[in-house]
């Protein structure tokens, strides 16, 4: 193959409800010509340069993007180096998890903050001819830093200049940016209607194209399925340049993006959604029980009754230990945090016929719109201002380490025993959160989207230790805590999905193993989060659309050619 560096858009002339940035950067024909044939001088497939070939300096790449920019002073605005002393915070600011915001942690050799498409066509075509690796960041939440971090010289793409958000609400639509965050869409919504919606997560600084790209669930999964389920389009730019919408992408690359992870096939632009009705008002509610108030027979009785409940209902539920009052002995306290699309006149009958020992009360119960559920679940005041939702400044920063898995079989109560024991080795930094599935996701084959984890699984389970309190994690305290969640995944493995023990992509974990030199290399992380069939799969997309592994990272999808 030798085709010139290609920035051609494919995109259907009729394809509507595009984002005015989307629409304000497209090319006129006689730019796109002149820029075509200055690239089609610099580059081949068979010519491509690669680490060994050069000598990477910034200097070049700059140079080089200046060069294939139609504006080089608006492009030279937007790059940041080490230089520079707008780069450590351009870096920092969206470094969620903080135990990567530290001294040693590898950090990019230029960051772009485009503007528009051609800023990162001419970024792909410059990275590709200095050897650079690239990463693309939308949001920053990923749990191992790698979309701002990287073990080789590479360039940050950070897309938070491209988050524009255009909602249709006559047709239950909405088109959002790859750099838009799920608060700031949840937000755009809010300001438009009050009785449509989109199914995606709680936490409101997550990247929207990260969400969707691993699937995305959220409080409205057991009504609506995942978010990545409520995808209708997407605009996507390819290794080469070409940017791609459905249609002209095929179906295969669009099930692979559809939570297969895009960053391992390309750059996603922007996607349009299907926005789904919620009713004006919602029912939220909090339970709190210890041991010594029935907490095991509670969530013993949960596995079996939530996930077959009505499907308006969601329950996430979180378990934490805790010293009892004035002692030094440890119990369990279990929070059942439940979302009802629907009045509490409703739900309080369905409850009490099917679990009142969950006993639910009319007083405890607080009738909200959809959006200030957001804020409660995303740990703000039920009653605050929703502005919030879109102030990326108002979102703290965390720090953890974290794993998933999926329950499939209810865990018998001596099970749950033996788990409140291995709790109580812990110093309480632990926490465990359990989203209840059934409903709509039991009517999705596993294969649907890339996405496996449907029919049979009663509930994920999110573990994680907190180390906020520590300076880094290396520390002896944050140490012991990630060797105790490590030995607490051994814990779990009896009562957890088992051939293969699955796991959530969006929750990745470095700790599954990296690599990708063969199938049965690559199938020890691979088939926990996408199962064999999807797995082999993505390989087989991967292969055609990204044959050379361009977008990589330590588990993106390999290509055959890399096995």
């Amino acid at each position: 193959m030798s085709a010139s560096f290609s920035i051609n858009r494919s995109i259907n002339s009729h394809t509507s409800n595009t984002p005015k940035l989307m629409k304000n950067s497209r090319l006129t024909s006689s730019v796109l010509i002149l820029l075509v044939l200055s690239l089609s001088f610099c580059v081949s497939w068979g010519s491509r340069y690669s680490i060994s070939d050069v000598t990477l300096t910034s200097e070049d790449f700059i140079t080089c993007l200046q060069s294939n920019s139609t504006d080089a002073t608006t492009i030279s605005q937007l790059i940041f180096t080490p230089d520079n002393s707008s780069f450590l915070p351009v870096w920092e600011v969206a470094v969620n998890v903080l135990r990567f915001n530290n001294p040693s942690t590898p950090k990019p050799t230029v960051i772009l903050t485009p503007t528009e498409e051609t800023h990162i066509q001419a970024a792909l075509f410059c990275a590709k001819k200095y050897g650079y690796e690239m990463r693309i960041r939308s949001g920053g939440h990923d749990f191992e830093g790698l979309s701002y971090t990287a073990n080789a010289p590479f360039v940050m793409l950070d897309l938070v200049n491209m988050r524009s958000i255009d909602i249709n609400v006559e047709n239950r639509t909405a088109w959002v940016q790859g750099g838009a965050l799920l608060g700031e869409l949840y937000y755009t919504i809010s300001q438009s209607t009050n009785t449509l919606y989109f199914p995606a997560g709680m936490c409101p600084s997550v990247g929207v194209s990260g969400f969707l790209s691993g699937g995305g669930y959220g409080n409205l999964v057991r009504k609506y399925g995942i978010g990545a389920d409520n995808v209708l389009d997407a605009h996507f730019m390819d290794v080469s340049g070409n940017i791609l919408d459905r249609e002209s992408m095929g179906e295969d690359l669009f099930w692979a993006i559809r939570g297969g992870g895009a960053s391992s096939f390309g750059i996603v632009l922007a996607w349009k959604l299907m926005l789904v009705p919620v009713p004006e008002r919602v029912t939220l509610f909090i339970v709190s029980v210890t041991l010594e108030q029935g907490a095991t027979d509670i969530f013993h009785k949960y596995q079996y009754v939530l996930p077959n409940f009505d499907r308006d209902l969601q329950m996430r539920v979180q378990i934490n230990s805790e010293y009892i009052s004035n002692t030094n002995n440890k119990t369990i306290r279990i929070l059942f945090h439940g979302i009802y699309q629907g009045n509490t006149d409703t739900l309080l009958p369905l409850l009490n016929q099917s679990f009142p020992e969950l006993n639910v009360t009319r007083e405890i119960c607080q009738e909200v719109r959809m959006v200030q559920s957001t804020l409660q679940f995303g740990g703000f005041p039920t009653l605050g201002p929703v502005e919030v939702l879109a102030n990326r400044s108002a979102i703290p920063k965390t720090n953890f380490k974290s794993k998933s898995d999926y329950v499939r079989t209810p865990i018998p109560k001596g099970g749950l025993i033996e788990i409140w024991e291995k709790l109580f080795e812990n110093d309480m930094s632990e926490m465990l959160q359990m989203y209840t599935f059934g409903g709509k996701m039991e009517e999705y084959s596993d294969t649907a989207i890339p996405y496996p984890h449907r029919a049979g699984v009663l509930y994920q389970v999110y573990k994680t230790v907190n180390l906020i309190d520590q300076p880094s994690d290396t520390t002896t305290v944050s140490l012991r805590r990630i060797a105790w969640l490590r030995s607490f995944d051994k814990t779990l493995e009896p009562y957890v999905s088992s051939n293969p023990r699955e796991a959530y992509l969006n929750y990745i974990d470095l700790d599954l193993g990296v690599g990708n030199g063969s199938y049965e290399e690559a199938s020890v992380w691979g088939e926990r989060y996408w199962k064999r069939e999807n797995f082999k799969k993505l390989i087989r997309i991967k292969t055609k659309v990204d044959p050379e592994n361009f977008f990589r990272h330590p588990q993106s999808i390999p290509p055959l050619s890399a096995m």
